[in-house]
């Protein structure tokens, strides 16, 4: 008796991968930013304010380091279309869910390792970039843990 199919084997893999990618990046990204999260202390350009920051990010600044990295991200998640050459809508609501649910991961593995912030310190109050909160967390967590798992279930 297989008690784990395919499907669900894939979706483990899957899970097990974006962790992984994860936790590894955001130790990168806490030897980039420290304690100054994003990208506050680095020589990029930044745009403060525009409405579409409002609508598409969260209230955040868009800045040219994330300009790039959320790119570099989103081209490397697409890594198996060009290596295959194949595309469907199914791999691309996995890959869609993939990268939300990497970037959710991600951004609170850097407060939890961060050893300028730890968990503790995961409150709006203490992370201005963050301009959105609700239950404990920033808004675009439970948008995309719900919109992600919705693709990635949609995906099998």
């Amino acid at each position: 008796m297989n008690l784990l199919s395919p499907q669900l084997l894939q979706l483990i893999s899957t899970l097990t991968f974006v962790v992984l990618l994860a936790y590894f990046f955001a130790n990168v990204e806490i030897h980039i930013e420290g304690d100054a999260g994003w990208a506050a202390n680095l020589p990029t350009w930044r745009i403060e304010e525009h409405w579409l920051l409002d609508l598409l990010w969260g209230g955040r600044a868009m800045t040219g380091y994330h300009a790039y990295v959320f790119s570099f991200i989103a081209i490397f998640f697409h890594a198996p279309v060009f290596l295959t050459a194949q595309w469907s809508w199914q791999l691309e609501a996995r890959i869609a869910a993939s990268i939300m649910l990497f970037w959710i991961i991600e951004d609170y593995l850097w407060f939890v390792i961060n050893p300028a912030f730890g968990w503790r310190r995961f409150r709006a109050h203490l992370v201005a970039w963050h301009r959105h909160w609700a239950f404990g967390a920033p808004v675009d967590y439970w948008l995309f843990s719900v919109l992600g798992a919705a693709l990635l279930w949609w995906s099998y």
